[in-house]
């Protein structure tokens, strides 16, 4: 018998999931101590301390200038192996300017920063809610689990209601 996924689920991840809270209600409610199923073993901070302490160590930058004809081909690619090799990368001459990028920023600091009861009402971990909210990882299985906060929007067939987006993320 295969055992069923929600009950492998620690049950302090359970009673803080239930919180919907997030990250922020966290902190936001005094804690002094981060919760156990927040801490990385000590073997995987130095992993990643001694990695990440090179000096050459360089984000993957890709430039979209030129995307839309003859660049195309090596815009993917370089896209693929950032995403592959370290899974984030920046990209620059995308043309959005940066008064809109302030925006957003912004924006998802006035979202984050509302009062739990407003955020609480789009906490969801169900993946095709069109809006939702959450902390962490989308699976509460994974340890450990991962210090953030998420507004997260689902494109069910490349479209999004613009009115499903909570005026304060507009």
């Amino acid at each position: 018998m295969i055992p069923n996924a929600a009950s492998s689920i620690p049950e302090e991840v359970k009673a803080f999931d239930a919180t919907k809270a997030g990250v922020k209600g966290l902190v936001d409610s005094g804690v002094t101590k981060i919760p156990r199923f927040f801490v990385h073993p000590p073997e995987d901070v130095q992993k990643l301390s001694s990695e990440t302490n090179s000096t050459t160590l360089q984000l993957p930058i890709i430039d979209l200038e030129g995307f839309e004809s003859f660049r195309r081909l090596e815009v993917v690619n370089e896209v693929r192996k950032a995403s592959e090799e370290w899974g984030f990368f920046q990209i620059v001459n995308h043309g959005i300017p940066v008064t809109v990028m302030d925006g957003m920023l912004a924006g998802a600091k006035r979202f984050h920063e509302q009062p739990q009861e407003v955020k609480k009402e789009l906490y969801s971990r169900d993946k095709k809610k069109p809006v939702r909210f959450y902390y962490g990882a989308s699976s509460l299985t994974i340890k450990p689990s991962v210090w953030k906060d998420s507004a997260m929007f689902y494109f069910k067939d490349g479209k999004l209601d613009p009115e499903l987006i909570p005026d304060i993320l507009r």
